[in-house]
């Protein structure tokens, strides 16, 4: 009899064993190999699409030759593709945060723009300082603002129950106008200019670049390192930290991380203020590293491109820091394709919409690739 519950006990942790080691294979196929079929049909339906619209497939192919080399054929395709991907890993990462708070933030675009705002003139206000207080207090000031920013929406939420979707929409919208009417303000409005454009980042505080040593063309700046170290400090948050485990159980079923007694609403705020920190911190790294200056919709839509990449990266860090690279190589190796192969640019956009649709349904992945998952074993529970 002893014997018999034993053996029990030992099926029972085994069969334990096996699921959970299941649940990793899956959790490794859902970040990694989903996404890489994702972008191979992407990039296929793309060269079919071409096709459809009169390519022939000589530039199809050169098109794709001239994809490779703009964003990681030369030591100036792996600058631009290192200068696009730093700020859309940042807000990406914040946006992955909330997701993993059960918060679905779109507002990165509206953060990122004001956060990248307060960065330049605060750099401008006291250019007095040296470079080792005004270049990191610029960034900072750029986060600070963009956590304000996305606490708003998360205030409402906890307050009022506002979903946050509809509040960080109406969020974006008002500050795209707001940033119009600042960079008209005397105090920021470049002199003997008449549109909106702000006045220059000083040299103090600036980003430095990198490799101007080897060429003064390459653009990568010191935001690389900034954001590793996100990346670094946002998986240690999420895995690590009691908040983090705040966010991710509030996220998995808010009833039980409410019943356990973690403060809701107080797991949205932080949530939300941390994402908009980041948001802003991308904003700020563009306009210090790339820009020089805040103009109307500067973002070029990184914070709405930053939606993508989290879901894409399934908002864990190191996913968003692979998808970033991904997409800064798709915006390098896309403007190399317009050159080469006369393509339209337009068709980088349509492959990264792609690469988003099959992400977001993996069955249909597994479907067209089902050689390249291991099949479910709903059988391994057994007869008692």
């Amino acid at each position: 009899m002893t014997t018999s519950i034993g053996k029990r006990e030992l099926d029972d942790a085994g069969r334990a064993l096996l699921k959970r080691t299941s649940r990793g294979r899956q959790g490794f196929e859902d970040l990694v190999i989903v996404p890489v079929f994702a972008v191979i049909v992407a990039l296929i339906l793309g060269a079919l699409i071409m096709l459809a619209t009169g390519v022939d497939l000589p530039t199809i192919g050169k098109s794709f030759v001239a994809l490779a080399r703009g964003s990681v054929g030369s030591l100036n395709a792996i600058s631009e593709t290192l200068t696009a991907a730093i700020p859309l890993v940042l807000a990406g990462l914040g946006l992955g945060l909330g997701f993993r708070a059960g918060l679905f933030n779109i507002g990165a675009e509206g953060q990122l723009l004001l956060g990248g705002t307060a960065a330049v003139v605060f750099s401008f206000t006291f250019d007095g300082l040296p470079f080792l207080l005004l270049m990191p207090l610029s960034l900072l000031a750029g986060a600070v603002v963009g956590a304000l920013y996305a606490s708003i929406a998360g205030i409402l939420k906890a307050t009022t129950g506002a979903h946050e979707v509809i509040s960080t929409i109406m969020l974006n919208l008002i500050s795209f106008q707001l940033l119009n009417y600042l960079l008209r303000q005397p105090f920021i409005q470049k002199e003997g200019r008449s549109d909106p454009i702000s006045k220059s980042v000083p040299d103090a505080g600036q980003l430095p670049r990198l490799l101007d040593w080897l060429d003064p063309n390459l653009r990568v700046h010191a935001g690389l390192f900034l954001m590793l170290g996100a990346v670094a400090l946002v998986w240690w948050l999420l895995f690590r930290s009691k908040i983090g485990f705040a966010f991710r159980a509030s996220g998995e079923n808010p009833d039980a991380a409410r019943y356990a007694g973690i403060k809701s609403g107080l797991v949205i705020v932080a949530a939300m203020g941390t994402a908009g920190a980041l948001a802003g911190l991308a904003g700020a790294a563009q306009v210090l590293g790339v820009l020089d200056r805040a103009s109307p919709g500067f973002s070029a839509g990184i914070g709405f491109d930053a939606i993508a990449l989290a879901l894409l990266g399934r908002s864990h860090p190191v996913g968003i820091l692979v998808a970033g690279l991904l997409f800064g190589g798709l915006e390098a190796g896309g403007r190399q394709m317009q050159v080469d192969a006369g393509v339209s640019i337009d068709l980088i956009a349509i492959i990264q919409s792609l690469i988003i649709v099959f992400i977001a349904a993996p069955l249909l992945v597994r479907a067209i690739f089902p050689w390249g998952f291991r099949k479910s074993d709903n059988a391994s529970g057994g007869s008692q």
